[in-house]
């Protein structure tokens, strides 16, 4: 099973890149997370240009096979136990994820229809590079539950 986060990304701290590598290195390989980056524009001019340009490159890196999910404010509030559950049903049916990622301006309206799935962090607003720690935690976090690891408690 692949899982892909596909985001939009502009200069990333070494913090956060630390942390992402972190908890992507502890999935096991049979999850194969890869993260693809795709730069952001300039934030010149119209807005809504701008997310239709990045969403437009999303939408391009999405295999046509793949099962994809939207990060976005407006989604599902998952449990982290909903997410492990989420994960062996995906792993089950041999299904491959990609998870998209907007950039500062969100999601083009054409990456969200193209969603099967629309999953919320949390009703908090969090920075667009910070979700990729985020998501590669829970990712671990959920793994661990489903191996009765003891990282979950």
């Amino acid at each position: 099973m692949k899982i892909r986060l596909l985001t939009i990304t502009h200069k990333i701290p070494s913090w956060i890149q630390e942390g992402y590598e972190e908890y992507a290195m502890r999935l096991p390989p049979y999850y194969a997370f890869e993260l693809l980056e795709v730069p952001a524009e300039k934030q010149q001019g119209d807005k809504q240009r701008v997310m239709q340009r990045e969403g437009e490159k999303l939408l391009a890196l999405i295999k046509p096979q793949h099962h994809v999910i939207a990060l976005d404010v407006k989604g599902s509030l998952w449990s982290t136990e909903q997410l492990a559950t989420y994960l062996h049903e995906w792993q089950q049916a041999g299904r491959n994820i990609d998870l998209l990622v907007g950039g500062p301006e969100g999601l083009s309206p054409d990456c969200l229809k193209r969603a099967e799935q629309r999953w919320s962090l949390s009703l908090l607003t969090f920075p667009h590079i910070l979700v990729r720690v985020i998501v590669a935690e829970q990712l671990y976090r959920a793994w661990s539950i489903l191996q009765q690891h003891p990282y979950h408690r």
